[in-house]
C-alpha cells in the first residue's frame, strides 16, 4: 500500500502537471501521502439549507437551493468590473457577485438548473448578496461523497485566484480515498489502541476529512494528535536513552578540594533549596559515564552563575578543563568579571576570550589552554574558531543557548576526542509545554526560587498622560541615591522611526534632568562597542543617574544600585522582552520598581501583556500566557521555528495530549528501548520511516 501514497500528486485524476505544480509551491503538496496529511483547520455544519427570505447578514456561510435566473457584468470606479448573477428560489431573490477570475466562471455557469451555492451572505441595499460563492449542481451535490461536517482547508490566496478553492481540494481528497480504497496502515501497537480506546488509523483518516458526526471528528482528532506527538516524544527520548549509552562521557568522581574549600569557606550566600536540589542532579549527570545534556532554566536573578561555577570546580577537581560561552561581549564580561571575583579567591587560572582580546593575550590563551594551565576560559563566538584548542575540556556552559545555532554548539563537541558534559544555561523561562518538546531530549533543571533577601519587583502601568507623576517619583529615587533605566523599542521595520524617538527622548530627559545635578547616559546599538563599555562602565560605577538605553541592556546588564526601569511604549514589547527587561532591576537589596508606560489606545492583545506584568514576576507563568499569544514559531525565534511544523497537533492547546504521549513513550522505552518485542514491530517499523526523513528533529541538539 505505502509505495500508492509515494505516487507524485500530479497523477490523482483531476490534479494534472498545473495544479500539481501549484500544491507543491504553496501548500508543500508532493504526493498522495502529503495530500492525506494535509488537514483540514476548521469545519462548516452543512446540514441544514437556508430560504432566501431567511437570510440575514452572517458571519458564518450558509448553503442556499436555487436558480441562476440571469448573468451580468458591472462596471465600477475605473476599469474594474464585477460579474453579478441573480439567484432565485421559490421565496425571493438575491445576488451572486464575483470580482476575479470571471472568465473561467461565465463559462461554468449555467441558468435555470438546481444549483447548490455556498458563502457568507452580507445585506447591501436591502439585497442579500454572496461573493465568490462555492456553487454545484444539486445532482452533484446529492451523490457526493459528503459529510453534514465540511471541512475547510487551509489555502493561500494564488490558489484561490488560480481556480484551487475549497471544494476543488474536497473533490481532491474524494478522488484520493476513492483510489486508495481506505488501504493505510496502522501506525500503532493493538495494545496502545485497545488502551487509550483510539480509533484505528484508516477510520481517523477518513472521518478528519469527511466526518460522519461531531463525536467522530473529535476521536479521529484525538487518535492523529496522539501519534504525531508520541512518535515526536519517541525520537525525543530515543536520542537521549542513545546518548546516555554511547557517548561516553568523563566520570567525575572525585568532589575535591576546590569545591569543597569553596563550599566551606568562600560561599558569599547560602544556597537556596532549589540550586542545592538542581547541584545534586548535575553531580550525579556528571559522575555518570555517560556525557551529560542538560538544560538550567531559572529566572533573571535566581543564582544560575554560582550553579555553573561550581559544576566548573568539579570539573577542575577531576583535572579538567570548563568554559562558558555567551552570545555577546557584554555578557561575557559579565560572566568573567563575576567569576573572576569567585576564582581568584582559590587562586585558579582564569581568562577571556573574545573578538576585541588582542593578538598578544590570544598567544598566551592558546598555550596556556593546550598545555592545561588555563583552567576555565570564558568568551563569546571566539571560543569556537579552529585555533582555539584545549588541553582537556571537560565541560562546556552554553548560555541563553537559543542565540547559538545547531551547527555551533557542536563544533565545542568536536574539540575533543571524547565530548565534554554540556550544561545548557538560559534566563528565558521556556513553558513546560514547549520545553517537553523542544529540549525533550536534554533533562532539564529548574531554579525556582530567589535567594534569600531579594524583594519581589513592583510592576505598575501608567499612561502618557501621567509622565509628570512618573517624573517625579524617580526624582524621589535619585534623591535617595538610586539609579534608573529608561529604555525605548528600536525594532528593525520602524528602526529610523524609533531611532528619532529615542535620540528625542534623551534630549527631553536631559533637559528635564539637567547637570550639574544629573547625569544622563545613552546606550544604542549604532554605538561602537567601546563607547557602548564606556557608558556602562559610567553607569554601573554610578557616575551617571539616568541610563537611556535601547533593548540592548536586554542582556546580562548587573547594576545592584539601579533600582527603577521604565519601559517606554511598553505595548510594542512582547511579554518575555518585558520580562527579561525587568529583570535588570531587583538585584540590590532595596525595592525595585518597573513602569509600564504607554497611549491609551491599546489592542486587547497589549491590555492582556501589560495586566500579565503587573500581576506576577513568575517567569513560567508569562512564558505560559505568551505561548498562548504568540504560539510556538515566533516564541522560540528563527532558528528554531522550523522545528515545530506539527501538522494537526498544537503545542499550547494540546498540552494535555502531550503529556499523555510522553508518558507512553517513556512508559515503553523503559519497557523495550530498541523495540525488540513482537508487540512493537509496528513502532519500530514507523520509527524507522520517521528517521529516513531526516525531519528536523534529528538535528535539534
Amino acid at each position: 500500500m505505502s509505495h500508492l501514497l509515494q505516487t507524485p500528486i500530479e497523477y490523482l485524476k483531476g490534479v494534472g502537471p498545473q495544479r500539481g505544480d501549484l500544491l507543491r509551491k504553496e501548500l508543500g503538496i508532493f504526493k498522495y501521502q502529503d495530500l492525506i496529511n494535509f488537514y483540514p483547520n476548521r469545519y462548516i455544519d452543512r446540514t441544514r439549507y437556508y430560504k432566501i427570505n431567511e437570510l440575514q447578514n452572517n458571519p458564518s456561510e450558509l448553503q442556499v437551493i436555487g436558480k441562476i435566473i440571469h448573468i451580468k457584468t458591472v462596471e465600477f470606479g475605473k476599469n474594474k468590473k464585477r460579474l453579478v448573477a441573480t439567484f432565485a428560489d421559490e421565496t425571493g431573490q438575491m445576488e451572486l457577485v464575483w470580482f476575479q477570475g470571471f472568465k473561467w466562471i461565465k463559462e461554468s455557469l449555467q441558468l435555470n438548473v438546481p444549483m447548490v451555492v455556498f458563502g457568507k451572505c452580507t445585506s447591501f441595499n436591502g439585497a442579500f448578496n454572496m461573493s465568490h460563492p462555492e456553487m454545484e449542481l444539486l445532482s452533484e451535490h446529492e451523490k457526493s461523497l459528503r459529510s453534514a461536517l465540511q471541512p475547510v482547508y487551509p489555502s493561500t490566496e494564488t490558489l484561490t485566484n488560480r481556480g484551487v478553492t475549497n471544494r476543488a481540494v474536497n473533490k481532491m481528497m474524494q478522488q484520493l480515498f476513492l483510489e486508495t480504497q481506505d488501504l493505510f496502515a496502522e501506525t500503532l501497537p493493538p495494545y496502545l489502541i485497545d488502551e487509550l480506546k483510539l480509533l484505528p488509523k484508516k477510520t481517523a483518516l477518513f472521518n478528519i476529512h469527511f466526518p460522519k458526526s461531531q463525536d467522530l471528528l473529535a476521536r479521529a482528532q484525538f487518535r492523529l494528535k496522539f501519534e504525531e506527538l508520541f512518535y515526536i516524544q519517541l525520537q525525543l527520548i530515543t536520542k537521549n536513552l542513545i546518548r546516555k549509552h554511547k557517548i561516553k562521557g568523563h566520570p567525575f568522581t572525585l568532589v575535591g578540594t576546590y569545591f569543597n574549600d569553596f563550599f566551606q569557606n568562600h560561599l558569599p550566600f547560602d544556597l537556596t533549596n532549589a540550586q542545592k536540589r538542581v547541584l545534586k542532579e548535575i553531580r550525579n549527570d556528571m559522575g555518570n559515564s555517560a556525557q551529560m545534556n542538560r538544560l538550567l532554566q531559572g529566572d533573571v536573578g535566581s543564582g544560575k552563575t554560582i550553579v555553573a561555577f561550581m559544576s566548573m570546580l568539579l570539573a577542575l577537581d577531576n583535572g579538567f578543563q570548563a568554559c562558558l560561552m555567551a552570545p555577546t561581549e557584554i555578557l561575557a564580561n559579565q560572566h568573567f568579571i563575576g567569576l573572576s571575583e569567585l576564582a581568584n579567591e582559590l587562586n585558579i587560572n582564569i581568562k577571556i576570550l573574545t573578538g576585541s582580546t588582542k593578538t598578544a593575550q590570544r598567544k598566551v590563551i592558546h598555550e596556556e589552554l593546550e598545555n592545561g594551565t588555563l583552567q576555565i576560559l570564558i568568551g563569546t563566538h571566539a571560543l569556537l574558531e579552529d585555533k582555539v584548542q584545549f588541553h582537556n575540556l571537560g565541560l562546556a556552559i552554553i548560555d541563553e543557548q537559543h542565540r547559538f545555532g545547531v551547527e555551533q554548539r557542536s563544533k565545542l563537541w568536536k574539540k575533543n576526542n571524547i565530548p565534554p558534559h554540556v550544561l545548557v544555561m538560559t534566563a528565558t523561562p521556556i513553558p513546560r509545554t514547549l520545553a517537553m518538546s523542544l529540549y525533550g531530549d536534554l533533562d532539564i533543571s529548574i531554579i525556582d526560587e530567589l535567594p534569600p533577601g531579594r524583594k519581589p519587583i513592583q510592576t505598575v502601568h501608567r499612561f502618557d498622560s501621567n509622565r509628570l507623576k512618573v517624573w517625579k517619583f524617580i526624582r524621589d529615587e535619585m534623591a535617595l541615591g538610586r539609579q534608573i533605566y529608561i529604555v525605548y523599542p528600536l525594532i528593525q521595520e520602524s528602526e529610523k522611526m524609533d531611532f528619532k524617538d529615542l535620540m528625542d527622548g534623551y534630549e527631553s530627559i536631559s533637559r528635564d534632568f539637567p547637570l550639574p545635578q544629573y547625569a544622563v547616559s545613552i546606550l544604542h546599538g549604532k554605538m561602537k562597542p567601546a563607547d557602548k563599555e564606556a557608558e556602562m562602565k559610567r553607569f554601573s560605577e554610578g557616575k551617571t543617574n539616568i541610563m537611556v538605553a535601547t533593548t540592548v541592556i536586554e542582556v546580562g546588564v548587573n547594576v545592584p544600585n539601579a533600582s527603577v526601569m521604565i519601559i517606554e511604549s511598553a505595548e510594542r514589547f512582547g511579554l518575555s522582552q518585558l520580562h527579561q527587561l525587568r529583570g535588570r532591576v531587583g538585584r540590590g537589596a532595596d525595592q525595585s520598581y518597573c513602569i509600564l508606560m504607554t497611549s491609551h489606545k491599546l489592542s486587547n492583545d497589549s491590555k492582556l501583556r501589560m495586566d500579565t506584568m503587573v500581576q506576577t514576576n513568575d517567569g513560567f507563568e508569562i512564558a505560559e500566557v505568551d505561548l498562548k499569544l504568540r504560539g510556538p514559531g515566533d516564541l522560540m525565534g528563527k532558528q528554531q521555528s522550523g522545528v515545530l511544523n506539527l501538522q494537526i497537533a498544537d503545542i499550547v492547546r494540546d498540552k494535555d495530549i502531550l503529556q499523555l504521549a510522553r508518558h507512553y513513550a517513556i512508559k515503553i522505552l523503559k519497557a523495550d528501548a530498541p523495540l525488540q518485542q513482537p508487540e512493537n514491530a509496528i513502532l519500530k517499523t514507523v520509527f524507522i520511516e520517521m528517521t529516513k526523513k531526516q525531519n528536523i528533529w534529528n538535528y535539534i541538539s
